[in-house]
């Protein structure tokens, strides 16, 4: 076995070979894989890293040649996966970054398979954030054209990192930059995976309504594994739930309730009780679920509550208003299981967001609920088409007068 001081001899000559480079092509390609595997079967781990650390610089010198370099520095990653220390893997890998980080235009494919390579020994120590910079260092901008593909799917994996770091406002910038490539990209899965970062970001920034969409949307994906189009829908039902109560919630409830494949999902209990419009207390559903959403959804919101709490709360205030005229904050506030003023405080917002029809009466302390009934609706619906009927005739009879006329003549007759 190769000794390291023997193998930093073997690199002076490589020196002095490569001055006949253009004629010793062949020879000087095998003194360099020779050498590769001298340094991967040194014993000490801080004989490898000097080792490799040694040969990378005789590589990014620019005496060498650019066509050697470029061989050897891509032989670097296949050397790498040979290693059993991931310290000694890490370091060099960085060391080799920062060696070629001046010289980046003339080895932009031997940076961008290292960088790769590095970030799966990142995110297998489930180290995202490390992973995700390592990634972004990759230069899309520079003399090398990269296919639309690569480029996509380079930003959803910085995307999906970032959001396994908890950080939806990076990730959000790089599913943005990836959707400007979808048109580009004829890969479904590509687009696929897309759509699903995509609905986490809108999950992860609480726009529940958006990602639950989102979701619904893969769920029906036949080219989606079946248990992960299952997943897709089980998300959706929590998203729906967690949801600021109103009517584009409402339609999404109706959707799920509706998809014969919600009944196999524990949540559905919980998803039943919010579509018929039931009010919702605390038990050993509503605990279930709770338990089972994702840490991103347990967080607190402004009023010190759990996002679930919150929906929970407003869902029975929209249930409430199907029963009541009118009731006291006092009562509205046992209703809902808060205090009074946080009662009027959670009526008040969504009336003002049009989530919910009413009015607050602050002097009386009473919210009074403003709800049309079934038969309201349906002559209001008719008065509309009666009134649409009586627009197009009177088009008709402007257009044409002299067969409204006779039209009229032959029904009196």
């Amino acid at each position: 076995m190769s000794s390291l001081v023997a193998i930093q001899k073997e690199m002076e000559s490589l020196i002095t070979l490569q001055s006949g480079a253009a004629a010793n092509q062949t020879q000087l390609n095998d003194k360099f894989k020779a050498l590769w595997a001298s340094i991967v079967k040194l014993e000490k781990e801080d004989d490898v890293e000097s080792g490799m650390c040694g040969l990378i610089d005789l590589l990014v010198n620019e005496d060498m040649s650019v066509v050697t370099s470029r061989q050897q520095l891509t032989e670097l990653v296949n050397s790498l996966q040979q290693l059993s220390s991931v310290d000694v893997v890490k370091g060099v890998g960085l060391y080799a970054l920062d060696r070629m980080q001046p010289r980046v235009l003339s080895f932009e494919d031997q940076v961008a398979s290292l960088r790769q390579y590095m970030a799966t020994v990142y995110e297998k120590e489930h180290n995202w954030r490390q992973a995700a910079s390592i990634l972004v260092g990759i230069k899309f901008d520079g003399q090398k054209k990269y296919a639309a593909d690569y480029k996509m799917e380079t930003y959803l994996q910085i995307a999906r990192l970032y959001l396994e770091d908890d950080d939806p406002v990076e990730a959000e910038s790089y599913i943005n930059r990836s959707g400007l490539l979808c048109h580009d990209v004829k890969d479904e899965k590509l687009n696929i995976l897309y759509k699903m970062c995509y609905a986490r970001v809108q999950d992860y920034r609480r726009k529940f309504v958006d990602a639950a969409q989102r979701y619904i949307e893969l769920s029906f994906k036949n080219m989606v594994l079946p248990q992960e189009r299952l997943n897709a829908l089980k998300l959706a039902i929590a998203c729906a739930i967690l949801a600021g109560a109103g009517q584009q919630r409402s339609r999404i409830l109706a959707t799920l309730y509706k998809d014969e494949r919600s009944q196999q999902l524990p949540s559905f209990p919980i998803l039943e009780k919010m579509y018929l419009e039931r009010i919702i207390k605390r038990g050993d559903d509503l605990n279930e679920f709770e338990n089972s959403l994702q840490p991103h959804q347990k967080a607190l919101t402004a009023d010190k509550m759990t996002i679930m709490e919150s929906a929970a709360i407003e869902h029975n205030l929209l249930s409430a208003s199907k029963l009541y005229v009118n009731i006291s904050f006092d009562e509205l506030a046992a209703l809902l299981g808060v205090s009074a003023e946080n009662a009027e405080k959670f009526a008040s917002q969504m009336i003002s967001e049009g989530r919910m029809e009413g009015s607050i009466d602050q002097l009386a302390r009473f919210v009074h609920f403003e709800t049309s009934s079934q038969t309201e609706l349906w002559d209001q619906q008719i008065r509309q088409v009666c009134s649409q009927v009586n627009d197009i005739v009177n088009r008709i009879a402007t257009s044409h007068p002299e067969w409204t006329a006779n039209a009229l003549d032959s029904q009196m007759t």
